[in-house]
C-alpha cells in the first residue's frame, strides 16, 4: 500500500485581512476621538471711531493688560516682572477689578440673567506676546494660568450664586456667567526681539 502525502490545506489570506478589517472597524466604533483640539480665543472689538485720540489711548491702555514672554521665558506683566505663579492672581485681579481701580478695566453696567444689573468689566482684554526663542512649556504654562484665572473666576461666582461649580451648572446659568466674565485672551504674532534689522 502506498503512502499518500496528505494534502495542506491552504490558508485563505483574504479571511485574516477580513478579521483584521473588522477589529479596526470594531475599534474607530467603540473608541471616542476628541477632535475639539485648539486654544479657544476672542479677538477684541475694533476701537469706535467717535472717540477722540487721546481717550481711546487712555481707555485701551486701562483695558488691556499687556503680558510679555521673553526668548529667556521671563514673564512681563504691564511692566511688572513676575513669575508664572503670580500670573493668575494678577489676571483674576485685572478681570474682576472688583475695587473699581481707576488703573484696571473700566466697569460697565449690564442686566444680566439671573443676577439682575452687574458692573461687569465688559471691555477688558488679556494680550499675549512671546518671543519666537521662548520654549513651549514657559508658553503652556502662561496660557494654562491665564484660562485658570478666568476659570477660578467664574467658578467662584458660581459657588457664591448656587453652591456650585461653573461645569456644574446648566447652559443658560453657564452663559451668564460667561456674560459677567468673558474670556477675552489676544496674542500677538510672536516676535524676536534680539534679531537684527
Amino acid at each position: 500500500m502506498a503512502k499518500g502525502k496528505r494534502k495542506v490545506p491552504d490558508i485563505n489570506s483574504s479571511s485574516t485581512a477580513d478579521i483584521a478589517f473588522l477589529l479596526l472597524i470594531f475599534f474607530l466604533i467603540t473608541t471616542s476621538m476628541d477632535t475639539d483640539r485648539g486654544l479657544a480665543r476672542r479677538l477684541p472689538p475694533p476701537p469706535e471711531n467717535d472717540i477722540e485720540k487721546n481717550d481711546q489711548d487712555k481707555v485701551k491702555q486701562r483695558n488691556v493688560l499687556q503680558i510679555y514672554l521673553n526668548m529667556y521665558d521671563q514673564l512681563m506683566v504691564n511692566g511688572e516682572i513676575m513669575n508664572v505663579q503670580q500670573l493668575r492672581g494678577k489676571t483674576k485681579e485685572f478681570i474682576a477689578n472688583k475695587a473699581n481701580d481707576e488703573s484696571l478695566p473700566e466697569r460697565t453696567s449690564k442686566d444680566i440673567e439671573f443676577f439682575g444689573p452687574m458692573m461687569i468689566t465688559e471691555k477688558h482684554v488679556v494680550s499675549l506676546q512671546n518671543d519666537r526663542s521662548s520654549s513651549y512649556q514657559a508658553y503652556i504654562d502662561v496660557q494654562n494660568e491665564l484660562v485658570a484665572a478666568y476659570n477660578e473666576l467664574r467658578d467662584e461666582l458660581a459657588e457664591e450664586k448656587w453652591q456650585k461649580k461653573y461645569s456644574e451648572l446648566n447652559e443658560e446659568q453657564q452663559k451668564a456667567i460667561r456674560e459677567i466674565y468673558p474670556q477675552k485672551i489676544s496674542e500677538a504674532e510672536p516676535k524676536k526681539y534680539g534679531e537684527k534689522k
